[in-house]
């Protein structure tokens, strides 16, 4: 039986450790949508923290990462709808 693995961001790239795909990858969007189900708010307060964490990590790889392309990447996916 395979045994899951979180799809957690590898650092200071912010790629899915399981996945590959830019963080946060379809699986961790699903997981962060159940484990904060009952407190949105909660959700896009850590997000805004990771949000913070990737801009300084990626400033530092000068990726090309714009803010705004990593605030929807990060956080605004999360907003509801």
């Amino acid at each position: 039986m395979p045994r899951y693995r979180p799809h957690v961001a590898a650092r200071p790239s912010w790629r899915c450790r399981v996945c590959g795909a830019a963080w946060p990858c379809s699986p961790a969007r699903l997981a962060l949508l159940g484990e904060y189900r009952e407190d949105r708010t909660a959700l896009l307060f850590y997000l805004g923290t990771l949000l913070g964490e990737a801009m300084s990590d990626l400033a530092t790889l000068h990726d090309g990462v714009t803010p705004p392309d990593l605030t929807a990447r990060i956080v605004t996916w999360a907003r509801a709808r």
